[in-house]
């Protein structure tokens, strides 16, 4: 055993947090469970959920973890961390102990991303035409709970993240009908950021301006609902709110590229878009992000792709727990 292997790897959004367990440096992510946020009060408690679980399915068989790296939905700016979309706020500095390892590398969901990028397999993505090129700079935008941000940048010594808070940038228009609906969103929330519309959080917003321009009631319909009705076409609605979603999302990652520099590629994380499969590449989002009038041509050059592999968090949470060791 390695002097951090065996390890504990997390991924902890606002509704779920995904555990795995990694044999050795290098070996792949085993035994992935997703667990609820909700019912745990912290990472800590959450860990022991899922060793508890596993050490019943495996016995003897399961030694103890001697480290663990959680990559976490929130900013990741000193010790104690406050999730932005959820109710967890703990002390890195405690985790070790109240989780009974030596080590606790405690990272941004975005940094963790950024990290796998480089490594990433045709078999882990979708390319929207040309795959993205590990080379120069990568970026990762994501709608999730929330709307996550990141890149990693190519070094001479090998690849760095570069974790932010992009998703709470201020979302733009491009065309009167989105600058009606960020209106109507103004008048309820007096900041519309990125996130605001295009997360798991947003999404509902977003119909509810939908609805509003189109003079409908209000559904009060979930993510979920909206996703599943607006795919399967009868709701006209719930299908407008996909469709601007898609529009708007290309419009905010063409920018993310621009302003990083992500020549090497932009890839889309997070939970929602994968579910809208063939909707998405065949949506207005690849013709949004190069539409940046003079810059259009630098970013019909920039290859985008959508993350396919929900355990690419994991195996960048590896990663960073490894360059520590």
């Amino acid at each position: 055993m390695s002097p951090s292997h065996p390890c504990l790897v997390a991924d902890i959004g606002g509704t779920n947090a995904r555990f795995g367990w990694i044999d050795a440096p290098g070996a792949a992510v085993q035994h992935v469970r997703t667990l609820p946020t909700t019912g745990h009060a912290g990472p800590a408690e959450a860990a022991a959920a899922y060793l508890q679980a596993l050490r019943a399915e495996l016995g003897a068989a399961l030694p103890a973890p001697r480290a663990a790296a959680l990559a976490v939905a929130t900013a990741v700016t000193g010790d104690v961390v406050s999730y932005t979309n959820g109710p967890w706020r703990f002390a890195c500095s405690a985790l070790p102990a109240a989780m009974g390892v030596a080590t606790v590398r405690v990272l941004n969901d975005f940094e963790a991303l950024a990290l796998a990028l480089p490594s990433l397999q045709p078999a882990q993505f979708r390319a929207h035409a040309q795959p993205p090129r590990p080379q120069g700079v990568l970026a990762v935008v994501g709608p999730g709970t929330g709307l996550g941000v990141g890149a990693a940048v190519q070094t001479a010594g090998g690849w760095m993240a570069m974790p932010g808070e992009g998703g709470h940038a201020t979302l733009a228009p491009t065309d009167d009908e989105e600058s009606r609906l960020l209106a109507q969103v103004r008048q309820w929330h007096a900041h519309v950021s990125a996130e605001r519309l295009l997360s798991g959080i947003g999404l509902p917003v977003l119909h509810r301006a939908v609805c509003a321009l189109a003079g409908a009631p209000d559904p009060g319909l979930a993510t979920p609902q909206i996703v599943e009705r607006g795919l399967q076409g009868g709701d006209v609605l719930a299908r407008r709110t996909l469709e601007h979603f898609c529009a708007l999302l290309g419009s905010f990652c063409g920018s993310v590229a621009l302003t990083l520099g992500a020549r090497g590629g932009l890839y889309i994380g997070g939970g929602i878009v994968p579910r809208l499969g063939d909707f998405f590449f065949d949506s207005a989002f690849r013709a949004r992000f190069e539409a940046k009038g003079r810059f259009s041509a630098y970013l019909a050059a920039v290859p985008t792709a959508v993350i396919t592999d929900t355990l690419v968090a994991l195996q960048g949470a590896a990663a960073a727990l490894e360059s520590t060791a």
